[in-house]
């Protein structure tokens, strides 16, 4: 059988950086095949390759045994080369039927037929079991209703092969289940997937055979069901991670960090915890049941509209995010993109942007330190770049994400707001930051995680909270959580386990 989509000897240099060196890689129709790698792997330059974003430097492409050379993404979605990328890439101002169908919007004589418009929305809409209104604006969605978005669009004119950047990243466990359900309904119509994920599991789940890349070359590979993820995971690094989860000793001390029945805008509703310096307190819950929408009041992103926020005992029920910096209170936005970073500003001034005086003399930024400084940091982050000059927009998600972290870092903050820290970052990368995580727990920093991914609120946390529709319906100490009792309390049923 001729393969639908195969590469030989890729490669692709920005400059003096060997983005790619040599991936070869082959998929069947109806085939799912995970490219697996580091962030700096080279995976999303060849994901843009093959969509049309970049055009290779050598090598060969064939799509269904003919040359494939798209000159650009619409060209290859024409050929039936869609992509979903992981970093959202919709018109915020535009409603959701607009943003599917765009650049490929039905119509005559340069009219656009809305109805047809709207009637694909409506159709691959439904295909995803989204809930999504076609006709409410972009700007309004959450992120996870925004990565269903960006899938839609890809599925909207039935491509023949589906390329997936981290498609799960931004979704809860319900729309995970829809979305394999779709893809395997997609493999059974003849739809060729490339799938990249960090979530080796997800690999498993959806596809049967697995290509890995280290260093822009492709090093390894075979059948998912006959290889072990730790042979996998050393492939990807090139050494073993002997503990996925490693922790740090860390005494848990005074409370730092208290909510006294707390509400916002719209959630929370009511928010009661109390965390102490050195513990790392998770905050889990479906999307939606108001974990972000926490952490944005307490760090005075959006108004208390009740209750209390107290900071070493002193009561505050309104504050700026400058007042929370000055008194050691950072948050890590789940956003990077639109929240986190100045994509067109450099990794050094991402870096240092909180807590500039160290670098800084009568006002001035010392160029030389900020330099010293920056690659300091990016060492100990082991973020992938040119140097420290690089515009951080050009850099893989996962690095992005060391960057936004370590400013917190640098910033020496004491109580640390993390919300979804390592997504998008690899298996390696995510030992790394739970070790820093444990590291600033050590130190006496008060860390709370939100994360969607059960297994790491389980590895990292000393404490578990779990929000429901706005309210802390529980907390208790980790050895006291199971997977499916924090299910269970996240969609509202009791629990039936004993209290500390």
């Amino acid at each position: 059988m001729t393969p639908r989509l195969q590469l030989s000897g890729i490669r692709k240099a920005f400059g003096a950086t060997q983005a790619l060196g040599g991936v070869s890689l082959e998929v069947g129709p109806g085939e799912a095949l995970a490219v697996i790698g580091e962030n700096g792997a080279g995976k999303s330059t060849l994901m843009k390759v093959l969509s049309g974003a970049h055009s290779p430097d050598a090598g060969t492409m064939l799509l269904d045994g003919r040359p494939y050379s798209p000159a650009d993404p619409l060209e290859a979605r024409r050929c039936g080369v869609a992509m979903i990328y992981q970093e959202l890439n919709l018109v915020q101002h535009l409603t959701v039927a607009e943003n599917i169908v765009l650049g490929v919007e039905p119509g005559r004589w340069g009219w656009v037929n809305r109805r047809e418009r709207r009637a694909q929305a409506v159709r691959v809409l439904a295909e995803l079991q989204s809930g999504v209104d076609p006709d409410a604006p972009v700007s309004a969605l959450t992120i996870a209703q925004q990565q269903l978005v960006e899938i839609a669009r890809a599925l909207v004119h039935e491509p023949r092969v589906l390329i997936l950047d981290e498609p799960t990243s931004s979704l809860t466990g319900v729309d995970v289940e829809h979305l394999f359900g779709v893809l395997e309904r997609l493999r059974q119509r003849g739809v060729s997937l490339l799938y990249i994920s960090h979530f080796l599991e997800e690999c498993q789940r959806v596809c049967t055979r697995f290509t890995v890349l280290r260093d822009g070359r492709t090093v390894g590979g075979g059948d998912l069901a006959s290889t072990s993820l730790d042979q996998v995971i050393r492939w990807m690094v090139g050494r073993e991670v002997k503990d996925l989860y490693p922790r740090t000793p860390h005494e848990i001390g005074a409370p730092v960090l208290a909510l006294n029945a707390l509400a916002g805008r719209e959630k929370p509703r009511c928010a009661r915890f109390s965390i102490r310096a050195g513990e790392i307190f998770g905050l889990f819950g479906l999307i939606g049941a108001g974990r972000t929408e926490t952490l944005r009041t307490v760090f005075g992103l959006d108004p208390v509209r009740s209750g209390e926020v107290q900071l070493d005992g002193r009561s505050e029920t309104s504050t700026t995010p400058a007042r929370r910096l000055r008194a050691g209170v950072a948050l890590l936005s789940e956003d990077r993109k639109r929240e986190g970073l100045l994509l067109n500003r450099s990794i050094a001034e991402n870096l240092l942007l909180t807590r500039l005086h160290p670098v800084s003399w009568c006002g001035f930024v010392r160029p030389q330190a900020e330099r010293r400084t920056a690659r300091s940091w990016m060492d100990q982050l082991e973020v992938r770049a040119q140097n420290e000059h690089q515009a951080i927009g050009e850099l893989s998600g996962g690095n992005q994400q060391k960057v936004a972290f370590g400013r917190l870092l640098y910033h020496q903050a004491r109580v640390l707001l993390l919300d979804e820290p390592t997504r998008g970052i690899d298996v390696g990368s995510k030992a790394a930051i739970y070790l820093r995580i444990g590291q600033a727990a050590a130190q006496g920093r008060a860390v709370v995680l939100v994360s969607s991914y059960i297994p790491e609120l389980l590895g990292v946390c000393d404490t578990i909270g779990v929000m429901c529709r706005g309210e802390i319906t529980a907390v208790r100490p980790v050895a006291d959580w199971t997977e499916h009792a924090l299910i269970a309390a996240a969609i509202g049923q009791s629990l039936d386990i004993p209290h500390a």
